[in-house]
């Protein structure tokens, strides 16, 4: 419980029924009567219309077009994946032990499906409006400057010019590992800059991988600056 209490405190909510936070973080794998698939499937809609509806009303100048670019970059396995691994999630998840031996907490589909349950979750406890200021909450955190801009950047090429000046260095990007099929397969990227690891992430190609690694190191370098 005090995994779920960590949780629930990123999340600056606590929830009144245990079961529906439990049966949120809970992957198919853990062969338990519930998981965490319908609440996923409840979430994906919510975090939807709750970032279209965020998009409509901050964006009035933008067209449908744009606004459908934007969302589109927001509401997917690796925005979800972003708000997942901000407030911790892969720690919580509870998983087999082949799931767990195979990197399941850190696959970005299982951490974007978690990250769905969990606000499926806040949906059906606190309504709409609780489950909306959370997500925004955590997207604004996550996303601090939300534009057509910031959401297609890229993220190894911002890296590179706050090493270059930091640093007088640029990164440099090693190959962890890889799991599952090869059809299916997720690799993990390490990026280390002046001899120091600073991030590491998982993706469905090194490409996603090494982008989502150069995001979290910005991020790091970010902090240490304040």
């Amino acid at each position: 419980m005090e995994q779920i209490k960590a949780l629930e405190d990123r999340l600056g909510y606590s929830f009144k029924n245990k079961k529906l936070i439990i049966e949120a973080l809970t992957h198919k794998s853990y062969k338990q009567p519930y998981n965490n698939e319908r609440l996923e499937f409840l979430g994906d809609a919510v975090l939807d219309l709750i970032v279209g509806e965020y998009l409509f009303e901050n964006f009035p100048n933008h067209d449908e077009g744009k606004l459908s670019k934007m969302r589109a970059s927001l509401v997917n396995e690796e925005g979800f994946t972003r708000l997942a691994n901000h407030i911790g999630l892969g720690k919580q998840l509870l998983l087999s032990n082949a799931e767990e031996n195979n990197g399941g907490r850190s696959k970005p589909s299982l951490l974007s499906n978690a990250f769905e349950a969990i606000i499926g979750a806040l949906y059906l406890e606190a309504g709409l409006e609780k489950a909306r200021d959370i997500s925004i909450k955590l997207l604004e955190e996550v996303y601090p400057d939300i534009s057509l801009d910031t959401l297609f950047k890229d993220y190894k090429t911002t890296l590179q010019e706050m090493t270059q000046a930091q640093f007088g260095t640029t990164p440099e990007y090693k190959l962890v590992g890889s799991h599952g099929p090869d059809h299916k397969k997720e690799f993990e990227i390490a990026v280390h800059v002046d001899g120091k690891e600073y991030a590491r992430a998982s993706g469905k190609s090194k490409k996603i991988a090494q982008q989502e690694a150069a995001f979290l190191a910005i991020n790091i370098l970010k902090e240490n600056e304040k």
